[in-house]
């Protein structure tokens, strides 16, 4: 692999691709650093040293590298905008507008990135003004942080905050599709790779120091059997067979041919593990806004709901990933619109008839595939909260979560082959044989 990455920076349109892309991170990696105006930057490191997150924060944390809990120029990172991405495209299901969007090819596509990038600034204004209310109560790490966060919390002060975080997610937005344009391609995924994947020499570097060397070499150990199985998960897919029947059309022949549907275990990615999360988080933002803390509602959900390893925290997170797992495949896979294209074009499964059959089939394919898929992400997410009760240690500093895991295996396999399919393109050797 070493031998490919070396040719791959001796063709000079390809390392120019990826120099442009390792400085896009690298900018993406600084900006994370720059303080917030109106920030105290020293009592932000005095309270992110005795302080801990859970639920949606430390999910949108994870994505923006640790810059959330910084204060940072960029402390949103990329997170309004993927879950804008996940709102149009479950809103093309339920708008027909956006359906024939969809439909319509390079021009309706263009259409709904432009819808995701104005949702994407909407949602980075009320996530920006969630966390700027957050750091006034002082409760942005978990437990009441008793330096104040931000000295002069007065209205214009509060207005720039929100201003600087929106266009610092703004700006990430732009970094990521410039990347898609110039670079090796995958921008946005690019930018949530380096931020998780930037924090993982210090979590084993803080449990090596907090624990012992032992345990360090333990949660690393773990960590690479992690990454083989969910490669081997992210890797799986049960392959449909289809035959295509002889057609001529003029004197040409056309069909003729054998190929095969692609039904991956995991169809549905990360997307449900986000959900989950985000979901899980709600009753807890709500409880931490009402003002009568002694309330018995508010007392169940905060000894339920905050701490992550309380049982019915992990087991609302399991059936949660479970349910969104099957209800976004379901909108992402269509048995019915697969079985007319089949038909279509001459297509049929062997032994199966052509038209209402075949959709069935796949459907009924496609739900028993989900099943395993849907225990492994569950399984997977579950890691952090199981390292925390038995490594006795913060779930911040566990490196090797469910969420970090599958985005850092699955774009770096997304990112191979890109690279893998150019040096093919120029008759270099690839990167898998």
């Amino acid at each position: 692999m070493l031998t490919a990455f070396a040719r791959a920076f001796r063709t000079p349109d390809l390392r120019r691709k990826l120099l442009f892309t390792l400085a896009i991170m690298a900018l993406f990696r600084l900006g994370g650093f720059i303080p917030t105006p109106g920030v105290d930057y020293t009592n932000v490191q005095k309270c992110l040293n005795t302080g801990n997150t859970s639920g949606a924060l430390s999910l949108i944390n994870l994505f923006s590298g640790g810059a959330l809990l910084n204060l940072s120029v960029f402390a949103l990172g990329i997170m309004p905008y993927i879950t804008a991405s996940i709102i149009i495209q479950l809103l093309t299901v339920v708008i027909p507008r956006f359906e024939a969007l969809k439909e319509e090819g390079q021009s309706g596509t263009a259409k709904l990135t432009q819808y995701t990038r104005y949702l994407t600034i909407g949602l980075a204004v009320l996530q920006s003004t969630t966390v700027v209310a957050i750091t006034r109560s002082g409760t942005l790490f978990g437990s009441p942080c008793p330096n104040k966060l931000v000295p002069n919390d007065s209205i214009i002060t509060v207005l720039i905050m929100v201003i600087t975080m929106t266009a610092g997610t703004g700006l990430i937005m732009w970094l990521g599709e410039i990347v898609t344009e110039r670079g090796v391609g995958n921008g946005m995924s690019l930018l949530i790779f380096t931020s998780i994947a930037a924090g993982f020499p210090q979590s084993i570097w803080a449990i090596g120091v907090e624990r012992s060397i032992d345990v360090m070499l333990i949660v690393i150990a773990m960590g690479l059997v992690i990454m083989a199985l969910v490669v081997f998960v992210e890797q799986s897919q049960r392959r449909v067979p289809v035959q295509y029947a002889k057609r001529m059309i003029g004197r040409r022949q056309y069909g003729g041919t054998s190929t095969y549907i692609p039904i991956k275990v995991n169809m549905a990615g990360v997307i449900p593990v986000i959900f989950a999360s985000s979901l899980l988080y709600l009753p807890a933002l709500v409880a931490q806004f009402q003002h009568n803390s002694n309330a018995a509602w508010v007392r169940w959900i905060n000894s339920n709901f905050v701490r992550g390893d309380h049982p019915v925290y992990m087991l609302s997170y399991f059936l949660l990933i479970n349910f969104f797992t099957y209800f976004y495949v379901s909108i992402t896979f269509n048995p019915d619109e697969v079985a007319e294209n089949m038909k279509k074009y001459g297509g049929f499964i062997p032994g199966i008839r052509a038209g209402r059959p075949t959709a069935e089939y796949l459907d009924y394919v496609l739900t028993r595939i989900t099943l395993p898929g849907a225990l492994y992400l569950g399984v997977i997410s579950l890691i952090p909260l199981v390292a925390l009760a038995l490594l006795n240690a913060n779930t911040g500093k566990f490196p090797f979560g469910g969420t970090s895991i599958l985005i850092v295996v699955g774009v770096g396999l997304e990112t191979v082959k890109q690279i893998e399919s150019q040096l093919q393109q120029r008759h270099y050797e690839g990167f898998l044989r």
